[in-house]
């Protein structure tokens, strides 16, 4: 697993990625290193931890690295505004310069389950680390089998990375999304992910499912796989 280590960094890019009349503003924060060598390399899953120099407020925090680890050239983030140290980032310009410790965390082990279908379960800003998975898993297609995603979102303003998700059919990659709140438009699946998990009961035999979220909703598609039969063991979390 790569070492840890503490580097500056600068923003290359920062958009908003949630619909303008959603009230919950989420952003894609893309970051590079200021000589614009290769980031530190990492596992899929992985986070780190993201401080402003030279400020002790607000405090550092964690997030999930949301590209792949074939993008080799940045660090790819999607970061939701909420607390004091994402408002800061939410809000930052280009080229402002932060620090940036890591690669942290497990991740998702992939090389042991080659061959394996491989299921994605996530809910909102969740989905980051699952997005390095899947992107990952495109560079290397022919090594898993099935690969289905399931997503869910609070209200489709919420959703994220829409066309991406449509686009990655082309890769032979499934994509569920659910919406916690329908509306007169949306004609899929209403609820929450476990429920689509429930409803498309997919064959434990030969798979994987990596899950990140809020604990609570790992806690629950974690119940609802084991009682679809998956082993523990197969059922991947990157902390």
């Amino acid at each position: 697993m790569p070492e840890s280590y503490t580097y500056r960094m600068r923003v290359k890019e920062n958009v908003r990625v949630t619909d303008p009349a959603c009230q919950d503003e989420v952003v894609q924060l893309t970051l590079e290193t200021n000589n614009c060598s290769a980031v530190t390399s990492f596992q899929t899953g992985q986070y780190v931890r993201i401080a402003i120099p030279g400020l002790q407020e607000p405090s550092p925090g964690y997030f999930a690295i949301a590209s792949s680890p074939e993008d080799s050239d940045v660090y790819e983030f999607f970061i939701k505004k909420s607390g004091a140290l994402s408002q800061y980032l939410c809000g930052l310009p280009e080229g402002s310069e932060l620090d940036v410790e890591g690669p942290m965390g497990k991740g998702f082990d992939l090389e042991t389950h080659k061959g394996s279908d491989v299921y994605l379960i996530g809910v909102g800003t969740g989905i980051a680390p699952l997005r390095s998975v899947w992107r990952h898993i495109i560079h290397h297609r022919t090594d898993y089998g099935r690969v289905h995603i399931y997503a869910g979102f609070l209200t489709s303003l919420h959703q994220l990375l829409t066309d991406e998700l449509e686009n990655l059919s082309n890769h032979d990659i499934e994509v569920s999304i659910t919406l916690e709140m329908g509306n007169d438009n949306w004609d899929g699946p209403i609820g929450y992910v476990q429920h689509a998990l429930e409803s498309d009961a997919p064959d434990s035999k030969h798979a994987i499912a990596c899950l990140a979220g809020m604990s609570v909703m790992v806690d629950t598609c974690t119940e609802t796989l084991q009682n679809l039969g998956f082993d523990e063991s197969r059922i991947l979390l990157n902390y």
